[in-house]
């Protein structure tokens, strides 16, 4: 079987190919995403933004994507 360069990942519940290496940080600045007004889960697990740079994305991860709404 080849190994293709090419992952598939879940975000928010629609499927998103991309290419293999790609780091959770990558996907973020890709979406537009102001990681100051988010919580990010990968696989059930809330991330430290702290890490996000050091995080590769493999295939079938599921990444769920939260924002955070002022109000009163």
């Amino acid at each position: 079987m080849k190994k293709t360069n090419k992952i598939k990942i879940k975000i928010n519940g629609k499927i998103k190919l991309l290419i293999n290496d790609y780091k959770l940080s990558d996907l973020l600045k890709n979406i537009k995403i102001p990681i100051k007004k988010v919580a990010i889960e990968l696989n059930e697990e809330i991330i430290d933004k702290k890490k996000i740079n050091k995080i590769k994305l493999k295939n079938n991860d599921k990444i769920e994507i939260v924002h955070f709404i002022g109000g009163g």
